[in-house]
């Protein structure tokens, strides 16, 4: 069994995952990287800073990927403490909730939605049998979500309605693992320089300049890697379910 504490991070080949996985071996964690592209660059990130990496092709919409993923990750280190559901796609095209089709919401709501609830409920499970060895060690569920979660765009309904489903999920999962001593949290990045907001740049650069934010900067992938780890480590025991906004102030409502 590994004497380091583990996280598994879903997504965690590039952008926020990666920053996340990364931030989580400056602490101190070994890491189970999961997600349908090469990982080799964050494991080798990983393993320069001194931490075990294990890198799993997974596809989270796949139950047998899932029970792969989680039997090899068991195999490897014998334990897991921090789940990380960080995997999410937008639509591949924006369209208006009065033409959008089915294809498009039943492949985001499948990675964004049901993919982390069911690998939740797995992780879930190991993580209640480690209870009976591990009494005393701090052990977590982090989700990923957005401020899509609350705020409209109806030109990408089913991102929308999947982050909104994530936010709930956290509550689900936070009432029926407190016994167990597992906290559950949600982090909601706001406006955040990746990969998949590249094709909108233009437009948020005019917006955050306007005053869309308070803090008028974009959020980097290290603003949510910062958050996720501050719950890792244990610093919010007694705030199970918190919704900790990373956002640059997105959420104020301000006269």
């Amino acid at each position: 069994m590994s004497e380091s504490a583990v996280a598994m991070v879903t997504g965690s080949a590039r952008g926020i995952g990666a920053a996340i996985a990364i931030e989580l071996a400056r602490n101190g964690m070994d890491l189970v990287l999961l997600d349908v592209l090469d990982c080799s660059d964050t494991v080798g990130l990983i393993e320069a800073l001194g931490q075990q990496a294990l890198a799993v092709k997974t596809d989270v919409t796949s139950a047998d990927d899932r029970a792969a993923a989680l039997a090899e990750a068991e195999s490897r280190f014998g334990r897991l403490d921090v789940l990380v559901n960080n995997a999410g796609v937008a639509p591949k095209v924006r369209a208006d909730i009065l033409e959008a089709g089915e294809d498009s919401y039943d492949w985001v709501m499948g990675i964004n939605l049901k993919g982390p609830y069911f690998l939740t409920q797995g992780v879930a499970n190991w993580m209640i049998r480690q209870r009976a060895q591990a009494a005393d060690t701090w052990m977590c569920i982090v989700n990923i979500s957005s401020i899509s979660a609350y705020t409209a765009s109806p030109s990408r309904g089913e991102y929308c309605l999947s982050k909104a489903g994530v936010s709930m999920a956290t509550k689900l999962w936070a009432a029926r693992l407190a016994e167990h001593g597992i906290g559950v949290y949600e982090i909601r990045p706001g406006i955040i320089s990746t990969d998949m907001t590249a094709a909108v740049k233009d437009k948020y650069d005019k917006l955050i300049g306007e005053g869309l934010t308070p803090i008028k900067r974009w959020g980097q992938p290290a603003d949510i890697a910062a958050a996720v780890a501050a719950c890792a480590r244990g610093e919010l025991k007694f705030s199970t379910s918190q919704v900790i906004n990373v956002d640059g102030g997105f959420h104020l409502r301000t006269l």
